[in-house]
């Protein structure tokens, strides 16, 4: 099961230079110029637990596999994108694939690299984006609702249903809202998907601040920060550059001196990883045993069975029962025996609710 985000933004934000960290590769081409990303890079990175080495040290386990998140690097978009100016065609086709976006705006000021607005405005560019992500939004359902209404008066209930929320969709982004910003239903939810709207995905603001700002923020991360609180998500400061530079180590030790001379405990990308996680709202599972331990990605939700589909279809075609152990539990009780012989061992069947940081132990037959 692959959970991605897409990084958005106007050009010469830093977006592929926070790609570029993120992956600890130099996968795509971070120049001065717009368009430099031509077509999407995706990278898979992990997601910093530090439960999961825990587990592992409990468990004796040999070998430590993360759970991981992928991250999709989608060229700048430009005022026009709707409209095909620029790339914008493509790159608004390309966002379309992803289950939340990342925006990247640009809160540092620097002659060396250029805008394309001539001048520093986060708000402003982050309202470019989105104004173009409603107006292709609009004009995707505008193309669409004469053939949903069409058969909808012929009886289809689906279409029906659609419509309905169509009909909804277009009275918010003409209103000039995002879609995400409606209060629908979990029904409702799950059937707007299938609409594929570009402001329907969760959104997620990184400011790309200058290094001397990077543990405080600055104006205009704070000016972001109040937009996101507003809009009910989240933003993250990072210094892209700072992360390009810790990037570069390849030891544990120097890369903490280096964070901690600059006043960080932990990257930026850390944080980025993480918020990510929240924004799709997903949960981690653990396995370990003497082989391995490993972190697993669930949506919030999901129950025993599925879970136990993430590791293999068979585990859930034949699933018989879940051993689980929180993970509370696991640590007090030393370890999985412990668990066992303290009567912390749960016996869970298909329907279980899937927890946040759950040690499961499968059982099956096919």
């Amino acid at each position: 099961m692959g959970f991605n985000c897409g990084i958005v933004g106007l050009p010469n934000v830093g977006k592929s230079t926070l790609f570029n960290a993120l992956t600890s590769t130099a996968q795509a081409q971070a120049a001065n110029y717009p368009f430099c990303t031509i077509e999407p890079n995706v990278g898979r990175v992990a997601v910093p637990d530090a439960r999961l080495d825990t587990i592992a040290g409990l468990a004796k386990s040999a070998l430590i596999v993360p759970t991981f998140l992928e991250f999709v690097d989608i060229a700048g978009l430009v005022r026009g994108a709707s409209k095909g100016e620029g790339l914008g065609n493509q790159f608004l086709a390309n966002i379309r694939e992803v289950d939340a976006i990342i925006h990247v705006v640009r809160c540092f000021e620097s002659g060396d690299v250029t805008h394309v607005e001539n001048s520093i405005d986060p708000l402003r560019d982050a309202e470019t984006v989105e104004t173009e992500l409603m107006l292709a939004d609009l004009d995707s359902l505008e193309r669409r609702v004469a053939a949903s209404e069409k058969k909808a008066r012929g009886g289809d209930k689906d279409s029906l249903v659609q419509l309905e929320l169509m009909t909804l969709a277009l009275s918010t982004l003409r209103d000039g809202r995002p879609v995400r910003s409606l209060n629908l239903t979990e029904p409702q939810r799950i059937a707007i998907k299938q609409l594929q709207l570009l402001t329907s995905r969760p959104l997620l603001y990184v400011c790309n601040v200058e290094e001397s700002a990077a543990a405080t923020g600055n104006a205009h991360s704070r000016r972001v920060a109040e937009r996101a609180r507003a809009e009910g998500t989240e933003s993250v400061v990072i210094s892209a550059a700072i992360e390009a530079e810790v990037a570069q180590f390849s030891d544990d030790t120097d890369k903490r001196e280096f964070l901690a001379s600059l006043g960080l405990e932990e990257t930026g990308l850390a944080r980025v990883i993480r918020a990510g996680y929240r924004l799709l709202d997903l949960i981690t599972f653990f396995t370990a045993g003497p082989k391995e331990a490993r972190a697993w990605t669930v949506r919030r939700g999901a129950r025993a069975a599925e879970a136990a589909g993430v590791i293999h279809t068979d585990f859930e075609r034949g699933f018989i029962k879940a051993e689980t152990i929180s993970y509370d539990d696991f640590v007090a009780c030393g370890g999985e025996q412990g668990a066992k012989d303290m009567g912390r061992m749960r016996q869970e069947g298909r329907d279980y609710i899937v927890r946040d940081g759950d040690v499961m132990l499968f059982r099956f037959n096919v």
